[in-house]
């Protein structure tokens, strides 16, 4: 919702030297980074530490280069089992062991199934005529097979010889496919053309004459396609998602009041009807003789001088989506048909123009092309079943001055407990975080903004006070301060800077120059 306009009125503050204060090395050798007897399944690690700036460290007999302040973060690789590394600076010495592990895989134990290895693990229900797969590990060459109610479906040799890594691995560049470690892995789908609740499946194996059974820890339900639950969204902005976990991407928040049919069940998530999953308790659900659908016809608008509104009336709070780019944004209500062939929207400085179009029977879209080459945000919200989409205004920044915006600083972590990374002479981020965020708002004062900050002592904030103080200041833009860490296989001394977090449709980087 933030600009790249005021990005680069402000973009300095990533690199002006002013924010570069260096830590001050401690007076002995000094080990951040990993702990004694760390485990990784990396095939690498590195040191993180400092000594003061005299004199060589070695490791292992190996002179280390070191920054000025006397800091190091050198990667080695590492051999399977136990790899020791002795740090030497002058007469001081540590050692530190790393121990490399493979990755936990599930493993059969002769005519068994390796544990863990059923699935699903977790309750689900799908529509009838819907794929449902069952998955196992059991030895190689056997044969596997599951049982749902009175069906047999036989499972085989899974021929997919590649996993993805995880999300993270873009940080070490090490993102590719990587070819599969779990031997012996079954797999096998059906479809289920009747409703019906069918219990936990039955996975039985036979390998060299013998033979096991073994119940599968998730039951399986067919939905009736004639019987209508409908979930309600009861939290603000309940988070949708691309599958049944915080693993998948996030789509647009559902506004409190958002009403859908549910269509499948996975563990505590529930997917909804246009296919987006929620946590089960952020809605409520109830049952239906219909499913939730509305029509649309009269839209109007108004606007103040921050926001423009649009009012969308609509039967029921309908699912919706946002997608963005830099002059235009596409409204899509999901369940919805469209009347509206006739739309006074009025004459407005800031948006040029708005059309729409009815994507097919169950969406309709609405287009708006800003005036500006440039986006400030929108909310979304429902007053009753009436979708309020409320645009931001760009703010008014004078050619040498940031006065007339609103800047929300979030200091990440603080408290106690939450500590966030270390740095080399053990320094905690939300220290390091904080400091900086002092520095930053000092400086865009300076320069005329108003800068509220999430943080300015020691404390812990749980997100949804962080969201909480944005959403009550309705910022021009807001700021998250992190100094994070690598993966073990990540290159800590090659990399270095603030991590600076902030929303932005196209995920375009705040451009790092002073412009007065």
């Amino acid at each position: 919702m933030q600009s790249t306009l005021l990005g680069s009125l402000f973009g300095f503050v990533l690199t002006s030297s002013f924010l570069v204060q260096p830590a001050i090395a401690q007076s002995s050798l000094f080990i951040s980074y990993p702990s004694n007897n760390h485990e990784t399944t990396s095939d690498r690690i590195f040191l993180i530490g400092t000594a003061p700036p005299t004199g060589e460290v070695t490791v292992n007999g190996d002179v280390i280069s070191r920054s000025s302040q006397g800091h190091f973060a050198p990667s080695f690789p590492l051999e399977m089992g136990e790899n020791r590394f002795v740090i030497r600076h002058e007469n001081q010495e540590t050692v530190i062991t790393v121990r490399r592990v493979t990755e936990t895989v599930p493993t059969p134990n002769g005519a068994e199934f390796a544990k863990g290895s059923l699935m699903p693990n977790v309750d689900i229900a799908r529509m009838p005529g819907e794929t449902v797969c069952f998955s196992a590990v059991a030895p190689e060459n056997a044969n596997v097979a599951v049982r749902v109610g009175d069906r047999v479906i036989s499972l085989l040799p899974d021929p997919n010889d590649v996993t993805l890594p995880a999300n993270n691995s873009v940080l070490t560049g090490q993102n590719d496919p990587q070819p599969r470690t779990i031997a012996g892995r079954y797999e096998g789908c059906t479809q289920f053309s009747q409703p019906g609740s069918f219990g936990a499946p039955q996975f039985e194996l036979q390998w060299n004459g013998q033979t096991a059974t073994q119940a599968g820890t998730g039951d399986i339900t067919i939905l009736d396609r004639d019987r209508f639950t409908v979930a309600e969204v009861t939290t603000d902005g309940a988070i949708a998602r691309t599958g049944p976990s915080t693993d998948y991407s996030r789509l647009t928040p559902l506004p409190l009041g958002t009403q859908a049919s549910v269509t499948g069940r996975e563990g505590d998530w529930l997917r909804l009807d246009y296919g987006a999953w929620i946590r089960t308790e952020e809605a409520q659900t109830t049952e239906s003789g219909s499913p939730p659908r509305s029509t649309i016809r009269s839209i109007r608008s108004d606007r103040d001088p921050n926001w423009t509104r649009v009012y969308f009336p609509l039967q029921v709070p309908v699912p919706v989506e946002v997608q963005q780019k830099n002059d235009t944004l596409t409204l899509t209500l999901h369940n919805t048909t469209a009347q509206t062939d006739f739309i006074a929207f009025g004459n407005n400085p800031f948006i040029s123009a708005m059309d729409w179009e009815q994507v097919d029977a169950n969406r309709v879209q609405y287009r708006f092309q800003f005036a500006q080459p440039q986006q400030w945000g929108y909310t979304l919200d429902y007053e009753g079943t009436t979708l309020v989409l409320s645009l931001r205004h760009p703010p008014q920044v004078g050619p040498s001055s940031l006065a007339g915006t609103t800047i929300v600083i979030d200091p990440g972590h603080g408290g106690p407990e939450d500590l966030g990374a270390r740095g080399p002479d053990g320094y905690p981020e939300k220290d390091v975080a904080l400091r900086v965020s002092q520095l930053l708002r000092d400086e865009l004062e300076r320069r005329g903004a108003t800068v509220v900050m999430t943080r300015d002592t020691d404390i812990e904030l749980w997100l949804y006070e962080r969201t909480d103080i944005i959403a009550q200041n309705e910022p021009t833009i807001a700021l998250s301060v992190h100094y994070n860490a690598l993966p073990d296989s990540g290159d800590a001394e090659n990399t270095a800077g603030v991590g600076m977090f902030w929303y932005h449709p196209h995920r375009h980087g705040l451009v790092a120059k002073q412009v007065f």
